[in-house]
């Protein structure tokens, strides 16, 4: 069974820049990044497919973030610039092994998922 970790969160001034890595124990198809808001439910944030070539990004962090995957270390990055107050959260990597043509953005789309890292963007 493939496990997922991420790393990477932490404190950062709003404008400052975070680079997230969900390391899995083996390959995976397509991997999504979630997070999640104190007293919020969890949202896609962004997913990449199998082969890196497709992308999808929820409205709020477009031009701000950007997925990718080292498929020869089974691991996906999420750059983060430009960073706000309201990307503060906790974010968890997710993936499926299952084929799909895209990537999915809703929970139900994978069945494997990471413990999460803390993002804080605060002043």
């Amino acid at each position: 069974q493939v496990q997922l970790a991420e790393s990477g969160g932490g404190l950062v001034q709003p404008g400052g820049s975070l680079r997230l890595s969900c390391a899995a124990s083996g390959f995976t198809n397509a991997v999504g990044w979630f997070r999640q808001a104190p007293g919020k439910e969890r949202e896609g944030v962004s997913c990449i497919n199998q082969w890196g070539d497709l992308t999808n990004y929820v409205d709020s962090v477009k031009g701000r973030f950007t997925i990718s995957r080292d498929n020869a270390k089974d691991t996906v990055f999420l750059q983060m610039n430009s960073l706000k107050p309201e990307d503060t959260g906790v974010y968890y990597c997710a993936g499926t092994q299952f084929y799909r043509p895209v990537c999915g953005m809703s929970l139900s789309d994978y069945e494997r998922w990471g413990q999460g890292t803390q993002v804080t963007v605060s002043s």
